[in-house]
């Protein structure tokens, strides 16, 4: 590709709030967006990007243009004569006590809770399963406002140390710190600069992690990174003297991860390149002068260790096996010539956890959950009986183990934790959620349409028992369709206030996820993304077509790669919505491979350098870049943060500025800049809260429905 920026200097590029354009509806008046002369040259073709300068998310310009469009914004939301009745209907659902899962490290068993409102959730520990609680470990106390997050945690293998993560403002880069478990006083200094990565316990003499060089232009939440390493730390020592293991300019790779098998015998390296497709690579650490061992070298597919039997490895893997199934090897010769079918593919999608001694194969089945339990020589020995249609995970323990803990969801299931008595196969009941609300209210059925190409994809749909289909329910139509990941049922505190008002909620498996295995996900890449933006629209006309609801109450909505879907479909079919939710959306496909780690996404996207074909798709859909005169979009509400160093907040101001400029008609068009806040993982419950009840009130706001609370005080 060859450059032709002509970047106009603005001074300060000073934001005022001229009258660019009058909204009738609340009386909105959008900021001036100012436009530079910047035009990229594609094969030959020219593209102007007026609005390349907020890109620089840090300069002053940018930062005032961010106030005045958020002014503007929550001066239209704050008008909402019904927003604080939702938010406090929000405040008293989330005000329940919320347990995950023990697992036991050492003497303990280490449990998440919530009281209600708490903005993190707190590590609790008790010795034995009947001992008494005690707090271990409390993020709310990293700071006052809950923006400081815990962002991963690991035990060493006999419990007396605990390394976690922490993220700041909800950023990916993390630092690390150590605590003697039974103390929880710190051990050794605080490790900075860490990305993409786990904690790896090697005894407890260390541990591996991942990160990056930080960027050299740009800021570090916006440049560029490539070069993944994988270092080991020795507790005590001072970062600047960890060993580079694996990466860097020697073995070039964007990602790199790192675990160890249970017996500490084998360090077990997953090396990528993109976001699908994985290198495996081992290395014997009982042997001091052994060398990293590859397994699969390649990205056409994706594996891991599951465990080691001896020299006998389990490995997970889809080579040659779309849909997944488990192979076992010998360490003296790991690779694929030499592998034997353990758990052989089937017609659905598997993956694979181990506890007890136990293989424990959880297949999904047209996005739902069936698990059944193997011995480590492939013989069957029990269907996990779960409570009914939904989602279950935490199939995974150490090697003696009786019995694990496993979380039960689905769409009006609140999470709740069941004992599993691995030997018998029994499960008990062990923690339910008490939340306001009554399941036998609603229903759940799963449907399947056609797509534009004839494709059947299947959607939930979840309303009140005794719908009338009259075309007049408020729906909220919500996917992501991309990256190989799956939505399945789960449960969602927030949906329940859009429920009881008599809303429906519609959750499709769109092509590009993981639903149906790695053919599913290719049927929506590259030049085949289209696809996925068809089955979304599809979605809506068959909500549409059934009564369900009309264009004037549905609402579309998805964030990160479901971002970019909700822009490519507004501005495709700008009549099929009233209103849109496109939500830390990939929204500049030509530039996205030039921010953080956008270039690990090209397996699902293309670039624009790629081909003067792949270049002429993605303009043909890239949102930014299709935002028409003389068309009325619906109600938009676009949603990023500040410190969103995944898909960086520029691609959301961009289209923002774009739809704001172009629009016509009474629909208006916001943007919602969180500040102190990042692509989504770690956000306080307090903005969770503040952000949901601002959607849902302009949702109905401009549905011109009016929802109805009972006041409990009464």
């Amino acid at each position: 590709m060859k450059h032709l920026s002509v970047f106009l200097f603005l001074p300060l590029l000073i934001i005022s709030c001229k009258k660019k354009k009058e909204v009738e509806d609340n009386k909105l008046t959008y900021p001036e967006t100012a436009t530079v002369d910047t035009v990229d040259n594609y094969f030959g073709e020219n593209v102007p990007d007026p609005y390349r300068w907020l890109e620089d998310d840090q300069s002053e310009a940018t930062k005032s243009w961010v106030k005045a469009e958020n002014e503007v914004t929550f001066g239209y939301l704050n008008k909402i004569p019904f927003k604080e009745d939702i938010k406090g209907r929000l405040e008293e659902l989330f005000n329940y006590e919320r347990v995950f899962a023990p697992a036991k490290h050492g003497d303990y068993y280490y449990f998440y809770k919530n009281d209600g409102l708490q903005n993190q959730n707190v590590l609790y520990r008790k010795k034995g399963e009947d001992g008494e609680a005690e707090v271990f470990l409390d993020p709310n106390k990293f700071t006052e406002d809950g923006t400081i997050s815990l962002a991963g945690a690991s035990f060493t293998k006999d419990g007396s140390l605990f390394g976690y993560l922490i993220s700041e403002g909800g950023s990916d880069w993390r630092k690390a710190i150590v605590l003697n478990a039974e103390t929880k006083e710190q051990v050794g200094d605080t490790l900075k600069d860490i990305k993409f990565s786990g904690i790896a316990w090697k005894g407890t003499e260390g541990f591996y992690y991942s990160s990056y060089d930080k960027p050299k232009e740009g800021s570090t939440l916006s440049g560029k990174t490539q070069l993944h390493k994988l270092y080991y730390h020795k507790i005590g020592t001072p970062q600047a003297d960890d060993e580079l293991i694996f990466g860097g300019e020697q073995t070039p790779r964007r990602y790199i991860g790192a675990y160890l098998t249970e017996d500490q015998r084998f360090l077990v390296i997953s090396a990528a390149e993109r976001t699908s497709g994985n290198e495996l690579y081992i290395k014997d650490l009982s042997k001091p002068d052994s060398e990293i061992q590859p397994i699969v070298e390649g990205y056409d597919s994706e594996q891991s260790v599951l465990l080691n039997d001896g020299d006998r490895l389990i490995i997970s893997t889809n080579l040659h096996a779309p849909n997944g199934k488990l192979v076992e090897a010998d360490i003296a010769n790991p690779t694929p010539d030499y592998w034997k079918d353990l758990i052989p593919e089937t017609e659905n999608v598997l993956s694979a956890g181990s506890a007890g001694g136990k293989i424990f194969a959880d297949y999904m089945i047209d996005a739902k959950t069936a698990v059944k339990q193997y011995d480590l020589h492939g013989n069957f020995e029990h269907e996990i009986e779960l409570p009914g249609i939904g989602s279950a995970y935490g199939f995974e323990g150490k090697a003696e183990d009786k019995e694990l803990y496993y979380t039960f969801t689905s769409f009006t299931y609140p999470s709740t934790i069941f004992k599993y008595d691995i030997a018998s196969g029994k499960s008990t009941l062990y923690q339910q959620a008490n939340v306001d609300f009554n399941p036998e209210d609603y229903e759940t059925k799963q449907v399947f349409y056609n797509s534009k190409d004839g494709t059947k994809v299947p959607m939930f749909i979840v309303h009140k028992k005794g719908l009338e289909l009259d075309g007049k329910n408020p729906t909220y139509l919500y996917a992501y369709g991309g990256f190989n990941v799956s939505l399945t049922p789960s449960f969602s505190t927030s949906r329940i206030v859009w429920l009881e008002n008599g809303g429906v909620y519609a959750q499709p498996s769109l092509r590009g996820g993981g639903e149906y295995g790695q053919e599913w996900h290719k049927a929506g890449t590259k030049m085949q993304k289209q696809n996925v933006f068809d089955d979304f629209i599809a979605a809506g006309e068959y909500l549409i077509e059934n009564k369900y609801t009309f264009h004037d109450y549905l609402a579309i909505s998805g964030g990160s790669n479901g971002g970019l879907l909700v822009g490519a479909t507004m501005t495709q079919r700008p009549d099929l919505a009233k209103v849109a939710f496109p939500a830390v959306g990939v929204m500049d496909m030509l530039r996205y491979h030039t921010f953080t780690a956008g270039a690990g996404w090209a397996y699902d996207y293309g670039t624009a350098e790629d081909s003067k074909e792949m270049f002429e798709y993605l303009y043909g859909y890239s949102p930014v870049h299709n935002v028409r005169e003389n068309v009325e979009y619906p109600a938009t509400m676009v949603t990023t943060a500040d410190h969103d160093d995944r898909v960086v907040p520029a691609h959301s101001f961009k289209f923002a500025a774009e739809l704001q400029k172009h629009q016509v008609g009474d629909n208006p068009v916001l943007i919602r800049i969180e500040t102190d806040a990042g692509h989504g993982a770690g956000k306080p419950i307090a903005k969770i809260i503040e952000e949901e009840a601002d959607k849902y009130a302009f949702a109905w706001y401009n549905m011109g429905y009016t929802p109805q609370f009972e006041n409990k005080n009464e």
